[in-house]
C-alpha cells in the first residue's frame, strides 16, 4: 500500500519538472553572461545593449568606437564616423555600393561586423583621394563620365582599386584560363571581377573605359 506522505510521480509531472529545471538553468546562464558583458563594457548605457570598444585604422587615422557588437562595418563608418561616402544600397551584399578596402582586400561593408576587424586598416572612398587631389580612378571616372546619379560610384571606385591590385598580384578569377599563370588585364577579367558592383543607371561601358584607362596608364609607367 502506498504511503499517504508521498505524492504519486507521473510521467507528465516528471517531464514538466525536467523542463522547468532546464529553463531555470538557461536563464541563470544568460543572466551571468549579460553580467559579464556589462563588466567588460562599463560604458553601456542603463538598459541598452552591451557595448565593446573597437579600434580601427580608418583612412590612416586611429578611430576608437564604443559599439554594439551587432554593428556592421558599414554602419560604424556611416553612423559613428560620419564617413557617408560609403553608401548603403541593398544592405544584403548584392549591389556593391558599400565596398571598402580592409587590409588590402575589397569587401562589402554591410556583410561584416565592425568587431571582426579589430585593429584592421580600412580605406573608404574618402581615403582614396580628395577633391583637391583625386585618385587616378576618381579622375578617370570623371573623364569618362563613369557615373550618372553617382550613388554606386564610391563602391565602384573602391572595387576597381581592388581589382587592379588583384590583377597586379596575380590573383585569378573565374574567367582566368590558367590558374597557375598571372592573369592579364582584359575586358573579360574586368567585367567578371566588377560583376558584384551594380550600376542602376547603366553606365557600365563608361566604367569599363575609366578603369581600362587607369590600367593602361599603370602598364606604361
Amino acid at each position: 500500500m502506498q504511503s499517504s506522505n508521498h505524492l504519486p510521480i507521473t510521467r507528465r509531472g516528471l517531464l514538466a519538472a525536467g523542463a522547468a529545471s532546464a529553463s531555470a538553468t538557461m536563464v541563470a546562464r544568460t543572466a551571468q553572461a549579460q553580467a559579464q558583458d556589462a563588466v567588460r563594457s562599463p560604458d553601456t548605457a542603463a538598459g541598452g545593449p552591451p557595448l565593446t570598444t573597437v579600434t580601427l585604422q580608418v583612412n590612416g587615422k586611429t578611430q576608437r568606437m564604443a559599439l554594439d557588437t551587432r554593428t556592421t562595418l558599414l554602419d560604424a563608418l556611416r553612423e559613428h564616423l560620419h564617413l557617408t561616402g560609403t553608401k548603403k544600397g541593398c544592405d544584403h551584399g548584392q549591389c556593391g555600393a558599400c565596398t571598402v578596402i580592409v587590409d588590402g582586400q575589397r569587401i562589402n561593408a554591410c556583410l561584416t561586423l565592425a568587431v571582426m576587424h579589430e585593429g584592421g586598416a580600412v580605406t573608404t572612398i574618402e581615403g582614396l583621394g580628395t577633391p583637391e587631389r583625386l585618385h587616378p580612378l576618381q579622375a578617370a571616372f570623371v573623364k569618362h563620365d563613369g557615373f550618372q546619379c553617382g550613388y554606386c560610384t564610391p563602391g565602384q571606385i573602391c572595387s576597381a582599386a581592388g581589382v587592379l591590385d588583384e590583377i597586379a598580384k596575380g590573383v585569378p578569377s573565374h574567367v582566368s584560363e590558367d590558374l597557375n599563370a598571372k592573369p592579364m588585364f582584359s575586358a573579360a577579367e574586368l567585367r567578371e571581377r566588377m560583376s558584384g558592383n551594380i550600376c542602376r543607371c547603366g553606365a557600365y561601358s563608361n566604367i569599363v573605359e575609366a578603369i581600362t584607362d587607369v590600367a593602361n596608364a599603370g602598364a606604361k609607367a
